[in-house]
Formats: C-alpha cells, sequence, structure tokens
C-alpha cells in the first residue's frame, strides 16, 4: 500500500518499520513538525519521501496513519480532510480514543467511515524514530475501537494490517478503553512522573536520586517518556483519569493513616492484597 505516516516517532517508526518487513509498504511519504525526525526516517529507509505539509503526505495514500501526540489530532484531521483521497483508510495510534474519535468525527465528514481508531499497547521509554523497531509489536496487543459508523471493510483492513506485524489485535468500547488505560496505563505514568519530579524538587533531591536502586529505577523507568505525550494523553481522557487519581488518593490517606499512627496491621494487609494480585498477573500458570 501507499501509506503516509503524519508524525515520525518511535511508535509510527515500527509501524513502518514492521509493515516493509512485511512486504506490505509500496512507498510511505511522513510528515512532522521536526525536519530532523524525517531526515532520520528517511536515512534509514523508513519512508521514501519526506513531505513539507500535510496534505502532501496524505495526497495519494491509500492508508494515513495519524502517530503525533493526542493534543494535536485535532488540527491534523482537518488537514487531512482537505487532502485525503477517495477511499483512502486512517488510522491512529493515539493512547485516548473518545476524545480522538470525536475529533476525527467532527473534521473528516464522509472520510470518518475510513476511519478506524487505533491503540497499540507496545512502546519504549524513549521517545524517537531513532528508537523505532520492526519487532515491536509482535505478541504485543493491538486495540481498534471502531464506532458504529466504521466501514466494516475499513475495519477488517485495518485489522489485518496490524495483524501482519505480529501483534494480537483485539476490539474494544471506545469508552471502556478510555477506562481501562485510565488505570493501566495513564495513571502510573502520572505517578512516576510525579515522584520523580517531587524528590527532584527538594533541596536534597540530586542526592536522594543518587541512591536510587534498581527497584527505584523499575518504578520511575516510564518517567523517561515524552512529557508532551504524556502531557495531552491526561488531558484527553481526563474524566477517566481524575477518576483514578481520586480513588488512589483515597487509599494513599489511609496508608497516611496508617503509617502515621503506626499500624502495621492496615499497612500488611495493603500489601498482602497488592502483592498476591501482581503475582497472579505477571504468572497467571501459577494462579490456576
Amino acid at each position: 500500500m501507499r501509506i503516509a505516516l503524519v508524525g515520525v516517532g518511535m511508535i509510527g517508526g515500527s509501524l513502518l518499520a514492521a509493515w516493509r518487513q512485511a512486504g506490505l509498504v509500496a512507498t510511505a511519504s511522513g510528515y512532522d513538525v521536526d525536519r530532523r525526525a524525517l531526515e532520520l526516517a528517511a536515512g534509514r529507509g523508513l519512508i521514501d519521501r519526506c513531505a513539507t505539509s500535510v496534505a502532501q503526505a496524505v495526497a495519494d495514500a491509500e492508508l494515513v496513519v495519524v502517530a503525533t501526540p493526542v493534543g494535536a489530532m485535532r488540527e491534523v484531521f482537518v488537514q487531512i480532510a482537505a487532502a485525503l483521497p477517495g477511499g483512502a483508510l486512517i488510522t491512529d495510534v493515539g493512547s485516548t480514543k473518545g476524545e480522538v474519535i470525536d475529533q476525527a468525527r467532527a473534521a473528516l465528514g464522509a472520510g470518518f467511515a475510513r476511519f478506524v481508531p487505533a491503540h497499540p499497547i507496545a512502546g519504549k521509554e524513549l521517545p524517537g524514530v531513532e528508537h523505532a523497531d520492526a519487532r515491536l509489536f509482535a505478541g504485543k496487543r493491538v486495540v481498534l475501537t471502531p464506532t458504529t459508523e466504521t466501514s466494516a471493510e475499513a475495519l477488517t483492513r485495518v485489522h489485518g494490517m496490524f495483524a501482519r506485524t505480529g501483534a494480537r489485535v483485539e476490539r474494544m468500547d471506545p469508552a471502556e478503553h478510555d477506562r481501562i488505560f485510565a488505570a493501566v496505563s495513564h495513571l502510573p505514568h502520572l505517578l512516576s512522573f510525579a515522584l520523580v519530579a517531587a524528590i527532584g524538587a527538594e533541596a536534597d533531591g540530586e542526592r536522594k536520586l543518587g541512591y536510587g536502586g534498581a527497584g527505584f529505577r523499575d518504578f520511575t523507568r516510564i518517567a523517561a517518556s515524552s512529557p508532551v505525550m504524556w502531557r495531552d494523553i491526561c488531558v484527553a481522557n481526563r474524566a477517566a483519569l481524575g477518576e483514578e487519581l481520586r480513588g488512589y488518593r483515597a487509599l494513599l490517606d489511609r496508608l497516611q493513616q496508617a503509617v502515621d499512627s503506626g499500624d502495621a496491621t492496615a499497612l500488611q494487609q495493603t500489601f498482602e492484597l497488592a502483592a498476591r494480585l501482581r503475582r497472579q498477573w505477571a504468572n497467571p500458570a501459577d494462579a490456576r
């Protein structure tokens, strides 16, 4: 297929790399506000043409992949709509779906039926097309969140494209998607950013960070992710994320009381519940 990639970063670059490896790319054009990203992608053979605008990138595309931060997607959809060839498919890789779908519906007109919202559950903490990896999606989930307006043919074709990356492709209601990922993705990123920022802001923060061990590195690894991308995700999914954050704050308040009063029983009960759930999640075969 002739593919246009709008937003040439790690996820979009990895998709092109996987599709090229699978023999699915005839030509690929790319557009990004960062010219260096385009040059890196071209240098790695991921894109064949560096476009100077969204319109130029999508002008002859059969499939358009929107891989910008979700906060930029509204304007991208408007620009795509003005230049999209008839029959071209559109998908995205955003981590939130409700607001993205609303923006696409408003901008794309009749083309909205050919838009298949998607969320690859794969990534790295380091952004940038230089970290693109053709194997990134192998064995991972890709969640599609079609609406009642989504063309069945478009859904089937986009499903097939993602499957060729080696991913397990599933379908989910958009609202359920945003509720689930607020809990297991968006909240953990917010907490990781917050912990590193809180320690770093202390007078002896740099000294404390210097003593961080393996556990600290594991918990805070995702705080090295793109601040712009995660800012946009938190704002776009603010309703579901807000609910999760309020629930977490309530638990922290209970733990604060337990720590202040030396309530070892309350602490142990929370820790035992968490340890059991974590072990079951990591090793489901052991839980049977």
